[in-house]
């Protein structure tokens, strides 16, 4: 019995390394090569850079890959006098953002402007701090991929129905963090997650049914609050 508990805490230990280690560190790029589908995805944002035809680029997780479901109609609307590519994956976190920079994302293509929302995957499992920290490496990335491309860093949308959401304290941290990036030059932020909130500070159904993602409501609220900087930065 006690070699088994001793097993058992070895395992332990390991798994704890293993969690807080590199393979796991928000700021060190990763990819998901093992989840299905994920490899193929990443390939296919590839091979639109390589045409070479996009002049907008957004990217990030579910909540951006979700422009061309849920916000398909929206993006027609505000994006689709312009070339451009949504670079979305569902379930990314900023390591893997970071990977397919480095990747071929970005190889062939030089936008005017890319729009990057991405962390909230990261909440459970990483500091605010952190978050901020990996952000900065997709910036410093993109701006010796494309350095002449200007970059809207949004910051993470709220989650949680109420106010007091442990979530969205979080993330109201890591965007605070984020928003330090930004030189009103080259590199841009924008928090529009105010304008997706009640009068009491919680989320609506309406607009995020699962008080995470937003439905083709939400989708207009968020073009709609970007639209100015977006028109501005496209010139």
């Amino acid at each position: 019995m006690k070699q088994i508990l001793i097993s058992l805490i070895l395992i332990a230990q390991c798994f704890a390394e293993t969690e807080n280690g590199s393979k796991f560190d928000c700021r060190i790029p990763d990819n998901r090569d093992w989840q299905k589908g994920w490899t193929e995805q990443h390939k296919a944002l590839n091979a639109i850079a390589k045409k070479g035809d996009t002049d907008l680029v957004f990217i990030g997780d579910s909540i951006m890959q979700a422009w061309s479901t849920k916000g398909a109609a929206v993006w027609k609307t505000y994006y689709g006098k312009y070339k451009a590519a949504n670079f979305g994956i569902d379930g990314d976190q900023t390591q893997h953002v970071l990977w397919r920079i480095e990747n071929g994302n970005f190889d062939g293509i030089k936008p005017k402007l890319i729009v990057i929302m991405i962390g909230t995957n990261n909440t459970s499992s990483s500091t605010p701090g952190e978050v901020g920290q990996a952000l900065e490496g997709i910036v410093k990335r993109l701006q010796k991929k494309v350095p002449n491309t200007h970059l809207l860093l949004l910051g993470i949308l709220p989650r949680g129905v109420k106010a007091s959401s442990k979530a969205r304290e979080h993330n109201k941290k890591a965007n605070a963090a984020i928003s330090k990036l930004a030189d009103n030059k080259k590199v841009h932020f924008m928090d529009i997650g105010e304008k997706f909130l009640e009068k009491d500070g919680s989320l609506s159904k309406t607009i995020m049914p699962d008080a995470l993602h937003p439905n083709a409501k939400g989708y207009e609220i968020w073009a709609k609050a970007i639209e100015a900087k977006v028109t501005e930065l496209m010139k």
